[in-house]
Order: C-alpha cells, then structure tokens, then sequence
C-alpha cells in the first residue's frame, strides 16, 4: 500500500473513531457541574486537539483485538480513549497557567484562565484528572475488573511524578540551564512521552497481549512519545501561531531547552526521522498482524505540519 493510500484509509479510520470519541466527550462531561465549572471543563477538551492519545488507545485496542470483537473490552477502550484526552487536556490547563508556562493561547482559542479566570482553571484541571478515572470504573460495569485496575494504574503513573508532572518539574526547573541530550532526552520522555506511551499500552491492555506484543508496544509508544516531542520543538521555530493553535515560538523567548537548541534545525528533523524507524521496527517485532494503524499515526506524527 503506497503512502497515499495509507494516509486516506487513516482519513477514514480516524474520522470514524474522532466522532465517537467526540461523541463520548460531550456526553460524559457534564454542563451541570457547580458554579460554572462544568462549562469550562467542556471548553478545555470539547471542539479541539488532534486526539492522537485516544486514537493510540483505540488503534492499539485494534492490534490487540485481531480483528474480533468484544463488547466489554471495546468499551474499556472507549473509556481510556476518552480517559486520557481528559488528562491531557486537564495538564495543558495547567501548563498554561501564569504559574507556569503563562500562554495565552490553546487550540485556537483563549486559554482556560483567560476565558475563566485562573481560580475556576485549577478547578477545572482538578476536576478533568479526577472525572478521567471515573471514567475507567463506570458501575455497573461488564469490564472486568483486573482491566479496570490496569487502566488506572497504567494512566496514574503515566501522568504522576514518574511521568508528565515529573516531566513538567524539570522543564520548569531547566528554564535558562544548558541541558545534556540526555538529560532532554529523559525530561521528553516523562512530560510528553510518558502519557503517549501509556496511551498505547491502554490499548494494549484491553486484549490479551503475549510478552513479545506487550514489550514490541512500549518500545513503540517510547519511540512515537519522543519523536513527537522533537517534531513539536521544530515546529516552534518553523510554523506561526495560526498554524499551530498556539504561541509558536515561544520555548526559545522563555529560554526553554529544545531539541533545535541542542541539535540544530537539520539535526532535529534527521533525529525525528530516526526515532520513526525506531517505531516502525518495533511495530514489526509485536509479531502483531493488525498494527497497519498505529504506523500510520507514527509517520503522521512526524510528518506533521501543525
């Protein structure tokens, strides 16, 4: 199948699954939380983002699946497709808080504590991590439990001290601090690459994967969490603010380290490139027949424009 084929049937694949879980979103956060609340927690994820974390749920979910289905598992996805978007999304109101990254701008639109204000934002964000795992344990529930406890187990770490928030500390901590590869290395892998991982392994773990699919995965989701975060640094410097549904440019006026600060423009794009063969090849190590999706993702995300 020629590049072009793969990117229309990924059109159609991810069109199908986007209005699910678009679907899902709108239905499960409710509007009748307190004092406005609830409508800022529908602003923060509603109408916006490219939904890669829950499309690697749903396509990992897929991997696993052969090709049969299986209600309760296939909602336990949906779950953790839907899950994960509320953690990613309830970090990115923070992230965007004048306490840290203080960004104006968000897919598009005003950030959270510009539309809210910044006290009903931390709520907001606070409200997003705590409904992700309310999601993962809906009762009464066919899901079985062993895969419930998976599932928040796999997201909690994802986004805890070992992953994004751990990630996100030493961001803030390296502002203005000439950083190894290394070490850049390893703050990408907790604050962005960590949740990607875990989305994949989500998936995974809505199926019954043998030791070699389960390992082939990770190294999947840690090669595809790594080149996005590398491909993000370029387009900073590369794409406007229009394009992006951010600030661009705004990692080198906060003299943040990047990966085109450490390696340079040409060195970084050759890097992505590298990390996406890293991906594929772990793909094909699964011993996996159904993972055509998920390679997809990977030569989309570095391959991206915006």
């Amino acid at each position: 199948m020629n590049a072009s084929h793969t990117s229309a049937e990924l059109d159609r694949w991810s069109d199908h699954w986007l209005a699910i879980v678009e679907d899902a979103l709108s239905r499960w956060i409710s509007p009748q939380a307190p004092a406005g609340l609830g409508v800022a927690m529908r602003y923060a994820v509603l109408d916006g983002g490219k939904r890669l974390r829950p499309l690697l749920v749903l396509a990992a979910r897929e991997a696993m699946a052969h090709g049969m289905a299986d209600a309760a598992l296939d909602e336990a996805a949906l779950r953790a497709a839907c899950a994960v978007e509320l953690i990613h999304a309830y970090s990115l109101v923070h992230d965007d808080m004048p306490c840290m990254d203080n960004d104006v701008l968000r897919r598009g639109k005003p950030t959270v504590h510009v539309q809210f204000g910044e006290a009903q934002a931390l709520l907001a964000g606070d409200a997003l991590q705590a409904l992700a795992f309310e999601f993962l344990t809906p009762a009464p529930s066919n899901i079985p439990d062993r895969v419930q406890a998976r599932l928040c187990r796999l997201l909690a770490t994802s986004a805890g001290h070992a992953g994004m928030a751990g990630g996100q500390a030493i961001d803030l901590a390296s502002v203005g601090v000439a950083l190894t590869e290394d070490q850049l290395r390893q703050m990408h892998r907790l604050k962005t690459g960590a949740l990607l991982e875990a989305s994949v392994m989500m998936g995974a773990a809505c199926g019954d994967a043998s030791p070699q699919a389960w390992t082939g995965l990770q190294r999947y989701g840690q090669a595809l969490g790594l080149a996005f975060q590398v491909v993000d640094d370029i387009l900073d410097v590369t794409a406007d603010s229009i394009t992006l549904g951010k600030t661009a440019g705004k990692d080198a006026a906060n003299d943040k380290p990047t990966y085109v600060s450490l390696l340079g423009l040409a060195e970084a794009t050759t890097y992505a490139q590298s990390l996406l063969g890293e991906a594929l090849d772990a793909l094909h190590s699964t011993g996996l027949t159904h993972t055509h999706m998920l390679a997809a993702l990977a030569q989309r995300v570095v391959n991206r424009t915006t």
